[in-house]
């Protein structure tokens, strides 16, 4: 039988689900209770599978997101998730039939965008994705920090304070404060309230799997909540009784310097830890220069993270905002025919305009790397000394670089 590529059935998921397992190396047993906390929150018609003589071999699924772009606006799109082809069927095209009728309806929808976290590097730049955030992990050493042990709290100057929560706080303050973030982040995406279900032991798929996390807010001197730090600590003593404990930070927004500074020096603080692991965060993180000697953090990841596809190029560049007045023709390929053509880009600090046009092109680019671009992460100087992109007007990637060059790294803080 030829494998047939369709929208998953209620009845279809729990061997969707053994399938999903079973590309991600994960145990293929699927409980009763699993499904059933997993299906309400499925959207079956953008849950796709490949089926073989009645047997799932290949999962998809996607839902909708809205991505924070430079300048904090946010622009619908479509998130892509549970990607897996199970080993009996690899190499047959079957994901490429899954992403090419998951993205024709992304952009049906209107969908501006499609993201995703790559698991392996290589696949998905011939569907046009680019890597257009990036994610930096650092491990301190607590003793060689200089931090001062004897710090007890926020210094009187900033007048903030931290206290510890529990989880139905953080369901009742993180939203809040998670938007407050994405609205000046870009590369950040929204968080429902499924997202924070998940992450403070609500109703989860596979319950016994949960352990409680310690959860922190930081509060300014005016009670606001600037800050939020979830993390977990692993308990390890060495044999002469030395306390050999690491925490590591699951999550940790903070609105200010100063709630950025008090939570790291908290978490950096606690009795017995000699050890932290910052969890993914933006390459140009403040917490190694917040420590009197920078080098005791030393990086332990460094690598791409969130993938876009653009699927709208005239609304993904219009909505945007530029430092730079510049203008700017660009030729766009895209062999799967979606949003290819070639777009006059006039920008200022005072907004953007992008349409179609017949003019002669100063830049030529493939659409993945146009999402390499986009969320102002990339250097068009070097994708052109790369060969991956195509300068046809003497000093045009050089305009491009400052054009779309933003002042901070995009940073997604978040896995989907």
């Amino acid at each position: 039988m030829n494998p047939e590529v369709r929208a998953v059935t209620a009845s279809d998921v729990p061997d969707w689900l053994r399938a999903r397992n079973t590309g991600f190396l994960q145990a293929p047993a699927v409980s009763e209770q699993e499904v059933a906390n997993r299906l309400p929150h499925y959207d079956l018609e953008r849950t796709r599978g490949v089926f073989d003589d009645g047997r799932c071999v290949a999962t998809f699924r996607s839902f909708a997101q809205e991505l924070t772009v430079v300048g904090g606006a946010t622009v619908p799109s479509d998130a892509i998730t549970n990607v897996s082809v199970s080993p009996t069927h690899r190499r047959r095209g079957l994901l490429s039939a899954m992403m090419a009728a998951d993205l024709a309806v992304a952009k049906e929808r209107g969908d501006v965008t499609a993201t995703l976290i790559a698991a392996e590097y290589p696949i998905y730049g011939r569907y046009g994705f680019g890597p257009a955030t990036w994610i930096t992990e650092w491990e301190i050493d607590l003793p060689r920090a200089g931090l001062d042990p004897r710090w007890s709290g926020p210094s009187e100057a900033d007048g903030g304070r931290i206290d510890l929560v529990d989880g139905a706080d953080v369901r009742k303050l993180g939203p809040a404060l998670h938007d407050r973030l994405r609205a000046r982040q870009h590369g950040a995406v929204d968080r429902g309230d499924r997202w924070w279900q998940l992450r403070t032991g609500q109703d989860l798929p596979l319950p016994d799997t949960w352990t409680e996390p310690y959860y922190a807010v930081y509060r300014s001197s005016d009670g606001e909540v600037d800050g939020l730090l979830a993390y977990r600590v692993d308990g390890k003593w060495g044999d002469a009784k030395q306390p050999l404990n690491r925490v590591n930070v699951l999550d940790l927004i903070a609105l200010t310097p100063a709630a950025e500074r008090s939570l790291w020096h908290f978490v950096c603080s606690i009795d017995w830890v000699t050890t932290v692991r910052s969890g993914y965060r933006a390459p140009d993180d403040l917490l190694p220069l917040l420590l009197p000697d920078p080098r005791a953090a030393r990086i332990v990841t460094q690598a791409d993270w969130m993938w876009v596809r653009v699927l709208d190029v005239v609304r993904t560049l219009e909505a945007r905002t530029y430092a730079v007045p510049a203008a700017l023709t660009l030729e766009v390929h895209d062999p799967a025919g979606l949003s290819g053509g070639r777009f006059r880009l006039d920008v200022s600090p005072a907004g953007a305009s992008c349409a179609p046009t017949t003019r002669s092109a100063d830049l030529a680019l493939d659409v993945r790397e146009l999402g390499t671009l986009c969320l102002g992460d990339e250097s068009a100087l070097r994708l052109a000394a790369l060969g991956r992109i195509d300068e046809l007007t003497p000093g045009a990637a050089a305009v491009t670089d400052r054009v779309f060059r933003a002042a901070r790294r995009a940073w997604c803080p978040d896995v989907f």
